[in-house]
């Protein structure tokens, strides 16, 4: 397991000086980053390579939301690999090792210069030394989609979207779908699949529904593939 002890910033809080998903998934990234970083599998080596880890699937579960300056301690193992695909748990915990949130997570190895998944190489699984998945109930990768939408208006990809892959970062498409999250819709769990990723530039078209206990937020671009399906349950 790779830890780092943080404390929630005024940055990082919402209206109700809590930390949302986004927030959570941004501590969630750098852990694993860090992780890789300190294992010798960082950025530098993927470049190198050729290579990157995409995101495939999130699942986060919520005990509780860090508030502002409360001291946390952020968490991340991965637990299996398989062919081309990284299996990697996180976990928050407060200052008395409360656990205030959760997650699971698929990633995809993949090779930049071809532009199509990767075997994931024997020394790069071998440096992460996968522990035992995290106790919780596991959901679907795949996210089933409604017949139903309503559609909001359409958006350009911007720059402060991307990250060092040129790609919106995953955390970024939790931010967007957030705008549309109703007032006093405090949803305990997200899900996030990701199916392709949008450049600068790219319209995005985000399409709603809304059932009695879940909220999901597709966003997808002129033909009404999805980029990234979002899905918010209480």
């Amino acid at each position: 397991m790779y830890s780092f002890n943080s404390r929630v910033r005024y940055s990082e809080v919402c209206t109700n000086k809590e930390l949302d998903f986004y927030s959570i998934i941004n501590y969630f990234q750098d852990c694993s980053i860090f992780h890789s970083e300190d294992i010798g599998v960082g950025l530098d080596y993927l470049e190198e390579h050729h290579r990157v880890w995409l995101m495939n699937a999130w699942q986060i579960k919520i005990n509780r939301f860090p508030v502002f300056g409360e001291d946390i301690t952020v968490s991340t193992w991965a637990y299996d690999f398989k062919t081309f695909y990284g299996y990697r748990n996180f976990m928050i915990e407060d200052a008395g090792k409360q656990v205030l949130a959760v997650a699971n997570s698929v990633w995809v190895y993949m090779d930049t210069l071809n532009n199509c998944p990767a075997k994931i190489e024997e020394g790069v699984a071998r440096a992460y030394k996968t522990e035992e998945a995290y106790p919780m109930e596991y959901a679907p990768r795949k996210i089933l989609l409604p017949k139903e939408f309503s559609d909001a208006p359409a958006f350009a990809v911007q720059r402060r979207n991307l990250d060092t892959n040129n790609h919106v970062n995953n955390g970024e498409y939790i931010r967007m779908a957030e705008e549309y999250l109703p007032d006093g819709f405090n949803a305990a769990q997200m899900r996030a699949e990701y199916r392709k990723s949008a450049l600068l530039g790219d319209e995005i078209i985000p399409r709603i529904h809304q059932d009695e206990n879940t909220f999901m937020v597709v966003l997808s671009d002129t033909d009404q593939k999805p980029y990234t399906i979002i899905e918010y349950t209480l």
